[in-house]
């Protein structure tokens, strides 16, 4: 450990370690696709053209800027309509950031009372809850031998399962309006690209990845950005002394 070791590993050798572990209660259903928890070839291509995509829709831009503070004003009116009651801003906030990503991976926002909306950020909450149990933990470091047994270390893979099947939904309602010449999101990028690349044997534009890349993106486009706006809330109310400041 230490500061030598980490800039060694990260900074000197920094391709020899940029794999991604192996992560057994994750891994029945993604398999290595996606771009999350690819490595090697497959990742270099899919992060390549995930960050051109995500640039060319405005990420890092002024205009993802102005779709932050549109979406910010949906989130300050369903604060209002709390009328100052005590209330759970879990979903009020993962609602909000969700559908700034959901605006380039899908093309366009979720109304907050949606209930597939709803379910999706439910099943999301409720995956992250179980990865972080004993169990599943427990089950990471013996996966070899766990495998074979029933037990709660399966529920997370049912989770994921649901979702990537409205991320396939998703995908045959773009396929069925695609407009090669005009792409709407995320997913209709991937397409076209696919379409390109139908000739290449080792290409990695295939639906597969399509489903797993973009689920990989509504997931991190969702949890990180609203965890972190939980915790400030929790930290705001627990220091009341800096909302004056």
């Amino acid at each position: 450990c230490g500061h030598e070791a980490v800039k060694e590993a990260l900074v000197d050798q920094a391709e020899e370690f940029s794999g991604r572990a192996h992560i057994p209660t994750v891994e029945k259903n993604f398999h290595g696709f996606g771009v999350v928890f690819a490595n090697g070839e497959r990742w270099r291509q899919l992060r390549r053209f995930s960050l051109t995509v995500l640039r060319n829709f405005g990420m890092g831009k002024k205009s993802i800027e102005e779709r932050i503070q549109e979406e910010a004003q949906f989130l300050l009116e369903s604060f209002r309509n709390t009328k100052a009651e005590p209330f759970d801003p879990t979903y009020f906030l993962s609602r909000a950031v969700s559908n700034v990503i959901c605006s380039i991976v899908f093309g366009d926002r979720f109304d907050y009372e949606d209930k597939e909306f709803l379910s999706l950020l439910q099943m999301m909450n409720e995956s992250f809850r179980e990865i972080s149990t004993p169990w599943s933990q427990f089950y990471d470091m013996y996966a070899d031998f766990l495998k074979y047994f029933p037990g709660p270390h399966m529920k997370i893979y049912y989770i994921l399962e649901d979702m990537r099947k409205f991320i396939e939904r998703r995908v045959k309602q773009n396929q069925a309006t695609l407009d090669a010449n005009s792409p709407r999101d995320f997913i209709d990028c991937f397409l076209i690209q696919m379409e390109k690349e139908k000739q290449n044997p080792s290409s990695e534009f295939n639906t597969k990845n399509l489903e797993l890349t973009t689920l990989n993106l509504f997931f991190a486009g969702t949890e990180t950005v609203s965890s972190t706006l939980r915790y400030g809330f929790l930290l705001l109310m627990k220091h009341p002394e800096v909302l004056g400041n």
